[in-house]
């Protein structure tokens, strides 16, 4: 693209901007292949919460599960991408929902939804730092096995890793797009890498593809076999549960009504064939699985390369790779929860919305008061591992059920107002839209309890899953605060009239 196409392009999609009802204060500096590899890290999800995998069944869970997840999550991109097309905005799913829903319901909708977004984007945020945390604690004890680390010096290096996020998101804010080149070359890169050097050493011996592909033992968890397959899919749920995230960096995107849904629905069958590339080498050298599982941190993936790979430096050097996923990772989803908050900031939802709502003027077209609200909530829930690891456990669950709901919310209107408002989405799913649409929602209600539910069963009080009461807690919050502050002074998104919307929205000035 060169200057000229460039400076039209931002223009059509600035007009577009003021549209929808909004000002453009971000700079546009992104594409295709940054906004698609933002937050593409499936080595790194995979991996970090691969116990739970091996809990549920093993190596069938651990390949089927995925190519299962990748189907179903498939339906839920194709959905989000055709909405996004028509709102492409970083107000995002609570924009969708304020558009989509009925006068007498919009308002409430989009309160809802927006707070599900805030929440879901500051948790993922949060369990993707204390995921590269933990895999700092994995890559120390590749040397020094006998160390276990306490949970405060866990806690600490979470916040130097959310510090060295901070850093760049804020002072390297321009260079950002270059480095979510970089991570894209070293995510495909590292997968290459990894799966030769686990194939040509195979220290532990090859297995079957019987094995690798069929070995199934659900007797770790307790439960009945069917259930126990499904509680082994919660990795590779959790690795695609951001793919909507990237709309809340619709205003930093070159052409996002095109780019975007490219993005988004690409992501699945790019992310589905870099795993099944990832896992299959890891499966067919697997080691023992009761080793694995016997590993104080409860984060295995040392282990696992070492014993793969036969010495203590090429595990190391293969655990370095996750963790550079790991790091770009955490600089990604930062930055996206920074301007989750700041967009619902300037819609005058969040307390003090005046501050954080604010960009610059010293770093550029950065959010930094919003990027600074959702660090320092970052933090404070940080300490809740202090006290109960498994409590903290569940924040992990409660990004996934609350961006699920987030994505399900838009979908499931537009489906009772039979889609109406998508006959004219530039990315438009036709006569299969329907069932498309009720495939998604109704995989995403699936999740939503699959992800409450207990990996092992007794529950005791070390393997309570309290994702549920964490998700029921942050919904009182928001309620709370709506009738507060919200009913009195939130109005939803400012949105022009538009003859296409059934809603029957009315003028407002442009934010």
């Amino acid at each position: 693209m060169d200057l000229k196409d460039e400076v039209n392009v931002d223009a059509v999609a600035r007009d577009s901007l003021e549209k929808l009802g909004y000002k453009q204060e971000m700079t546009r500096s992104r594409g295709l292949v940054q906004i698609l590899f933002t937050i593409m890290a499936v080595p790194f999800g995979l991996t970090t919460p691969i116990a739970t995998s091996l809990i549920g069944g093993g190596p069938a869970v651990i390949i089927w599960g995925w190519i299962l997840v990748s189907v179903l999550t498939q339906t839920l991109a194709l959905s989000l991408a055709e909405i996004c097309s028509k709102y492409p905005t970083s107000a995002g799913t609570y924009y969708w929902c304020y558009r989509l829903a009925s006068p007498r319901t919009r308002l409430l909708s989009s309160w809802i939804n927006g707070w599900l977004t805030v929440v879901g984007s500051w948790t993922a945020d949060l369990s993707v730092k204390f995921a590269t945390a933990q895999l700092v604690v994995a890559g120390v004890g590749i040397y020094y096995s006998e160390w276990d680390a306490t949970a405060l010096q866990t806690y600490m290096i979470f916040l130097g890793v959310t510090a060295i996020a901070g850093i760049f998101c804020i002072f390297f804010n321009r260079l950002l797009p270059t480095i979510e080149i970089i991570c894209a070359c070293w995510t495909g890169l590292g997968i290459i890498v990894i799966s030769i050097c686990l194939l040509a050493k195979a220290a532990v011996g090859r297995h079957p593809a019987s094995f690798a592909l069929g070995n199934f033992d659900p007797s770790f968890s307790g439960w009945t076999p069917g259930w126990s397959f499904f509680i082994g899919i919660l990795p590779p749920a959790y690795t695609f549960s951001g793919i909507g995230m990237i709309t809340n960096m619709a205003e930093e995107v070159y052409n996002p009504s095109e780019i975007l849904p490219k993005a988004i629905t690409w992501s699945i069958p790019i992310g589905t064939l870099s795993g099944i590339l990832f896992l299959l080498p890891i499966l067919f050298t697997f080691p023992d699985v009761d080793t694995l599982l016997q590993v104080s941190s409860g984060q295995p993936i040392g282990v696992m390369c070492t014993l793969i790979m036969g010495s203590r430096a090429g595990g190391f050097g293969l655990w370095f790779i996750i963790f550079g996923i790991g790091m770009f990772c955490s600089m990604s989803t930062s930055c996206i929860g920074s301007r989750a908050t700041w967009a619902f900031a300037r819609d005058k939802a969040i307390p003090f919305h005046r501050c954080f709502s604010k960009i610059g003027p010293y770093f550029g077209d950065v959010p930094v008061n919003a990027y600074a609200l959702s660090t320092v909530i970052q933090v404070l829930l940080g300490l809740v591992y202090l006290g109960s690891s498994a409590a903290f456990n569940a924040f992990a669950g409660v990004a996934v059920m609350c961006l699920g709901a987030s994505y399900a919310m838009p979908i499931a209107i537009s489906l009772m107002d039979a889609r109406r408002d998508m006959h004219d989405a530039p990315f438009n799913l036709g006569k299969f839209g329907t069932i498309i649409n009720a495939v998604a929602v109704l995989w995403i209600m699936f999740v939503t309890v699959l992800f409450s539910m207990p990996a092992v069963i007794p529950v005791t009080m070390w393997s309570m899953n309290y994702a549920s009461v964490v998700f029921g807690g942050f919904g009182v919050i928001s309620a709370a605060w709506y009738m507060i502050n919200g009913q009195f002074y939130y109005r939803g998104p400012p949105i022009q009239e538009d003859s296409t919307s059934s809603s029957g929205s009315s003028d407002s000035a442009l934010h």
